[in-house]
């Protein structure tokens, strides 16, 4: 993973927030929320909680929980903390791979597509179980391939076809390049938790346009460095949103996404 490729600052946290949340996100965290409602945890634990997509659905679902959410990037939360006034949760800057709590403290701990983007995942993996209690569960889940999903797929293939002779990989790399189940399973044992399990989950995008596509991908996310350090000379966000409506057709549209959602497990204390 490139150094910038989990560097929200600027105005991409806002963007991310206005387009990418509604039409990639919000489905998936009303189904990580309630399967961590299931749980019945007292004390959760988010981490690269972005915008607050998942706090707000973790929120609702369990408005009795203690919940701390976390994100490497302060301008990310500063967003999530505008939109979300509950009393019932804090909002902390922290590194995955170094989580300034003490050790056994936390029923749950989760997370909504924020592992691809963890340097050192085994690293991330052991200081997650460090935090968990005894039988506590890690929840998560990670984008399948850009090919399962259509809006990545297309956005994608029009930004090959624009930059041919240096493309963008952002999205292949890291959103959509960590979807080996099996090799994630083993990295979570190794990392030491138990009764590791994931299911493939499928669910439709919608957005009101080809271009609201084109500018939560193009101007909310790391992508949009991608694009601007390529210089280019033409209009990447009209061209984008030219070739979306040649796909899916001009006014609303929708296109279906896939995720990989694992549980996994602390160990009973000895």
């Amino acid at each position: 993973m490139a150094m910038n490729d989990a560097c929200f600052q600027g105005d991409i946290p806002a963007a991310y927030d206005r387009y990418l949340v509604p039409i990639l996100f919000d489905s998936y965290a009303a189904d990580l929320a309630r399967r961590l409602a299931s749980l019945h945890p007292h004390r959760i634990l988010e981490v690269a909680a972005g915008s607050g997509a998942l706090t707000r659905a973790i929120s609702s679902a369990l408005p009795h929980a203690e919940i701390i959410a976390t994100d490497l990037n302060q301008a990310m939360l500063d967003v999530a903390a505008v939109k979300h006034l509950g009393g019932h949760v804090v909002w902390r800057q922290a590194d995955a791979s170094a989580l300034p709590f003490p050790e056994q403290i936390f029923d749950a701990v989760t997370s909504q597509f924020g592992v691809m983007f963890f340097p050192d995942k085994e690293r991330a993996y052991r200081e997650i179980l460090r935090v968990l209690k005894p039988k506590g569960t890690f929840l998560f889940n990670t984008w399948d391939t850009v090919e399962n999903n259509a809006f990545a797929k297309a956005v994608v293939a029009a930004t090959d076809a624009l930059f041919p002779d240096d493309p963008l990989p952002f999205f292949r790399r890291t959103p959509h390049g960590y979807f080996d189940a099996e090799a994630i399973r083993s990295e979570l044992e190794r990392a030491g938790f138990q009764s590791v399990t994931f299911a493939k989950v499928e669910k439709i995008s919608r957005a009101p346009s080809a271009r609201d596509v084109a500018t939560a991908f193009c101007k909310g996310s790391p992508l949009r460095m991608e694009i601007e350090a390529r210089e280019p000379k033409f209009d990447v966000l009209a061209r984008v949103t030219a070739a979306l409506e040649q796909t899916f057709g001009k006014g609303p549209i929708e296109g279906q996404m896939s995720a990989l959602v694992f549980t996994a497990e602390a160990p009973r204390q000895a």
